[in-house]
């Protein structure tokens, strides 16, 4: 009977298999395996190990098998490499026909056997006896060309990934991006930390939070939007001059391929230092990650080719407007806004519009021209209300993003730090939200506190898993291991 005519599905045909495996007496899922070495140092070593013609355990899932009467060759894979199986009857005896009748692609097994070179040089391993690790009850796909809607390789993400070099290699060169981010910093002699999640007051970002209940407390809380932002300047305060987090944020708003809801930070605080000063650093810590993980500095993003060994331009951000809308952001309203917006064609929210979100959703339309890599500066203080003022003009903040392929993919300032001047700021951004802006930021009344005891002069700066994203030249969520998923209605 053919397959395609029986009228069992291959998964009960599987399982059929598991039971029989067991009738045997086998256990399909035992809780351990033999392993001499992985498969990409079996065969670095073959030449050697071919002529002592020991026997080594390898383990791994098969991926292949075709069988010619009383030989086989199966394709057996792990972590590291492949290797081509060689089954015989001879070698195998009553278990050799077990192996064809109960064993199937996608199936763990463990192999004991040799090195052995076949008639056309292939090198294989010549198997001596098996045992299966685990049985795969679902078949996986004959090949990922099937698998075209995007949502179900992302609710699959597993097996995107197995059958997916390319997304298997972005997983690693995302935790190379991370780990280089962190060993730079630790060789500048940042202590790294870690500052609570659920807080009773999400600060350190214009963001709508998440809200839950702690129970024991019987309090409401929030999700942190900031990666530590206002705890690490509370360890300013205490003393500490380097610090930074690596960690999870999160932020209740919109879904699309460039934001996501759930999402990795890094934040570093430097005591005693400017924005310039945190300039400097920036573009020294982003050459080394780009050179750590890509092994380059040269990128095509977007429509963009950018070199981060570039010299780093400066764009000032009410010029950057004029130039592009004909808006002074320092000298208009948010109705000349609203009427430049619509003749853009730009979409803004609509709910809680005020003259902030105007500017920000204007220099959001100019920044999608500028390749970079440079920084915005000069950004109006109606948008910065955890930045210094400007030395030499009030109205602007001493504030820093760093422009790459149209897009700012990190914010610094000089941290605020007179706490009279926050508090006042922290009072503007309440009056906002009682308008309707639920991204405007909380009044914070420990944190102006601790201000209050004194804290010295402090550059901060964060960026976010976009940056690997645009450096990948691939969407946030597609650069995200497992994406948030709307749950599969099975109705």
């Amino acid at each position: 009977m053919t397959k395609e005519n029986n009228p069992l599905s291959e998964r009960q045909e599987r399982i059929n298999k598991l039971k029989k495996l067991q009738d045997l007496g086998i256990n399909p899922y035992p809780a351990k395996s033999q392993r001499d070495m992985k498969i990409a140092d079996f065969l670095s070593s073959f030449e050697k190990l071919a002529v002592n013609q020991d026997t080594y355990f390898l383990v791994g899932r098969l991926q292949s098998i075709r069988s010619h009467g009383n030989l086989s060759f199966a394709n057996l894979k792990d972590d590291s490499e492949n290797i081509q199986l060689v089954l015989s009857k001879k070698e195998l005896g009553d278990t050799y026909k077990q192996f064809i009748k109960l064993i199937d692609i996608g199936d763990f097994i463990e192999v004991k056997g040799s090195a052995f070179l076949t008639n056309k040089g292939e090198r294989s391993l010549l198997v001596k006896s098996y045992k299966i690790i685990s049985k795969a009850i679902r078949p996986l796909p004959d090949s990922w060309y099937g698998f075209k809607d995007e949502e179900e390789r992302y609710r699959r993400r597993y097996l995107d990934i197995l059958a997916n070099n390319e997304v298997k290699d972005m997983i690693k060169k995302r935790a190379k991006f991370w780990q280089a981010t962190r060993n730079f910093l630790v060789q500048k002699g940042f202590l790294e930390v870690e500052s609570p999640i659920l807080e009773t007051s999400p600060g350190g970002a214009d963001a709508k939070p998440f809200v839950t209940h702690h129970n024991a407390l019987d309090i409401p809380v929030y999700l942190r939007i900031s990666t530590g932002e206002l705890w690490q300047k509370k360890l300013m305060i205490a003393g500490f001059e380097k610090t930074f987090e690596i960690g999870r944020q999160f932020r209740n708003e919109g879904m699309d391929a460039d934001h996501l809801q759930d999402y990795s930070q890094m934040e570093f605080y430097l005591a005693y230092a400017d924005y310039k000063k945190g300039m400097e650093l920036v573009v020294e810590l982003f050459r080394y990650i780009a050179k750590e993980t890509f092994g380059t500095t040269e990128f095509n993003i977007k429509d963009f080719k950018v070199d981060l060994n570039d010299d780093w331009q400066e764009y000032d951000y009410r010029q950057t407007v004029l130039d592009y809308t004909g808006i002074d952001v320092l000298d208009t309203t948010e109705k000349e806004i609203r009427k430049k917006l619509d003749e853009l064609g730009v979409n803004y929210d609509k709910e809680g519009f005020n003259l902030t979100r105007a500017i920000d959703n204007l220099w959001k339309y100019c920044r999608k021209k500028i390749a970079g890599p440079g920084f915005l500066v000069n950004t109006p203080l109606i948008v910065s209300p955890l930045a210094k003022k400007n030395d030499k003009n009030p109205l602007l903040a001493q504030r820093f993003q760093p422009i790459i392929a149209g897009s700012e993919l990190g914010n610094g300032y000089s941290e605020l730090n007179n706490p009279i001047d926050q508090e006042t700021r922290f009072k503007e951004q309440e009056k906002l939200r009682e308008a309707g802006d639920e991204e405007a930021q909380r009044h914070d009344k420990d944190f102006i506190e601790a201000l209050e005891y004194g804290m010295p002069p402090t550059c901060g700066f964060g960026f976010s898993e976009r940056l690997f994203s645009y450096l990948m030249n691939k969407t946030s969520r597609e650069c995200q291991i497992f994406p948030l998923m709307r749950p599969k209605d099975d109705k």
